[in-house]
């Protein structure tokens, strides 16, 4: 989250500031700190001067002829303050927030950091046609500031304009300490209960949609106990991750401090720890073979399961990268779709589909790779598969790479092969806009040593210099490179190229 950005008409500064044309004129030859005219975001060309709204808001805050038309937590405060009181919860459109009466006005704390919620709320008590009764709104950056956390804050009297607040300026007017809730504890019945001086609550952390989904098909009994092992453990790694985010939170935000007094930060609740961590972390082999079972499963909840695998772990779905190609006639490609099987498609089928209409689904019998034929970006027809992690340990040699869209392998014993890849990375060669195709590179080292290795990428950037160089020239498709030319290219230095 940011300050959302507003801009002024002429009119709108005049208004702002209670002055006319001539007085803006004046104004604009008068203090040489006045905000210029700006262009929004996005424009190239304006017709009528805008200026921006937060710059303007904090410039008059800042100026003493117009403090008094600033943004109302900027402008000077007296220096002895009425102790504030806490003034209860009020239900708002972006939740629960907590009033704050102060000399100043009654102040909102609304505990969303989400894009204009500052806005949203103060524009919605402006909208009552009592906007005194709210001076201001403060709503949370998602960061921490000088003084505590960071607050965004938008004045009822101007809600469409946000700036930056200190949670200090808004303590000292309150009087006392402000309670702050990690962001998984940011529950509605927490934040209504909470009084001053009342203990952090203890609360459970709730589930997020994917450990739901985990815990669903963990419950199914249509999959066997390593199946079901597998997914526990992926369930209970993502709820021992959200309860030490909240804790982590706690420490930060409830800790930390730039000067020589803490943050006036209370935290208002605390994650429930009994039991806390809950098992995981297995055994891989076993885990591997729990989501291999699960992969091959047509029941929806292993499809669920599988998405989430794929975005927190993909690397025991023993799947390298998705990778499309077109269906071109005559190309490399059409030469391993030969060897294609068709099948039913199995919960891995689904995920690889993503949504999109399927002509066929298929499986490389070599590999054991789902594949699937669908329509591309454009309409014509493409494949799509994940690329293997290994290749068969048949004995053979790599023979040649072809540079078809994706890189291809053909052995000594006559087959080919996508090119092995991990599941975070790509291949690629050619001009990478300042990058360098070293994965590819460590791919090809790796093959021409041991064909049927499985691959790693973690230090690619340590490939061979010349293998590196050979990659990042800009091959046609179709190029092909024998094994000698690879060899030779792997002994190269960067010089010799």
């Amino acid at each position: 989250m940011g300050v959302s950005s507003s801009y002024l008409s002429r009119a709108d500064v005049q208004q702002m500031l209670g002055i006319n044309a001539f007085g803006l004129w004046r104004l604009e030859r008068k203090y040489d700190d006045f905000p210029q005219p700006t262009v929004p975001h996005g424009s190239f060309r304006n017709t009528e001067e805008v200026w921006d709204g937060t710059e303007v808001y904090r410039w008059a805050a800042d100026t003493p002829e117009f403090a008094h038309r600033g943004a109302v937590l900027l402008r000077p405060r007296p220096e002895h303050l009425d102790c504030g009181s806490w003034a209860g919860y009020t239900d708002t459109v972006r939740g629960p927030a907590l009033d704050w009466h102060t000399v100043l006005g009654t102040v909102r704390i609304v505990y969303a950091d989400d894009r204009k919620a500052a806005t949203e709320v103060a524009s919605a008590v402006a909208a009552t046609g009592k906007p005194d009764q709210v001076v201001t709104v403060c709503a949370l950056y998602g960061d921490i500031g000088f003084t505590g956390p960071a607050l965004i804050a938008s004045d009822t009297a101007h809600p469409a304009i946000e700036y930056e607040a200190e949670w200090g300026d808004v303590a000292a007017l309150a009087g006392q300490a402000l309670p702050w809730w990690p962001n998984l504890l940011r529950l509605p019945r927490l934040i209504r209960t909470w009084q001053p001086g009342t203990p952090a609550a203890i609360a459970d952390v709730p589930p997020n949609d994917n450990e739901k989904i985990l815990r669903q098909a963990a419950h199914n009994e249509v999959f066997d106990t390593v199946a079901r092992a597998a997914v526990t453990d992926m369930a209970n790694h993502i709820r021992n991750n959200r309860i030490n985010r909240a804790e982590q939170e706690n420490k930060v935000f409830g800790t930390r401090r730039f000067g020589a007094q803490p943050h006036p930060v209370v935290i208002a609740a605390k994650p429930d720890t009994a039991g806390h961590p809950l098992p995981c972390e297995g055994d891989r082999q076993a885990l591997k073979a729990g989501w291999y079972e699960l992969a091959r499963s047509n029941h929806p909840d292993a499809v669920a399961a599988l998405e989430v695998a794929v975005g927190h772990d993909p690397e025991l779905l023993e799947f390298g990268a998705v990778t499309e190609v077109p269906v071109q006639p005559g190309t490399i490609t059409e030469q391993w779709a030969r060897r294609l099987a068709p099948c039913d498609p199995s919960a891995a089928h689904a995920v690889l589909a993503h949504g999109d209409p399927v002509n066929a689904f298929f499986t490389d019998p070599l590999t054991d790779m789902p594949a699937l034929r669908t329509a591309g970006d454009g309409g014509s027809p493409v494949w799509r598969f994940y690329a293997p992690p290994a290749l068969p340990a048949s004995g053979a040699e790599l023979a040649t790479i072809v540079l078809e869209h994706t890189v291809w392998i053909t052995t000594s014993d006559g087959q080919v092969h996508p090119a092995p890849c991990t599941p975070a990375e790509h291949l690629w060669w050619g001009d990478g806009r300042g990058d360098r195709p070293t994965e590819v590179a460590t791919v090809i080292d790796t093959l021409l040593d041991d064909l049927g290795a499985t691959v790693s990428l973690r230090e690619h950037w340590k490939a061979p210099h010349g293998l590196t160089a050979l990659f990042n020239e800009e091959h046609e498709h179709g190029t092909e490179l024998t094994r000698s030319t690879l060899l030779v290219a792997r002994m190269a230095s960067p010089r010799t190229r």
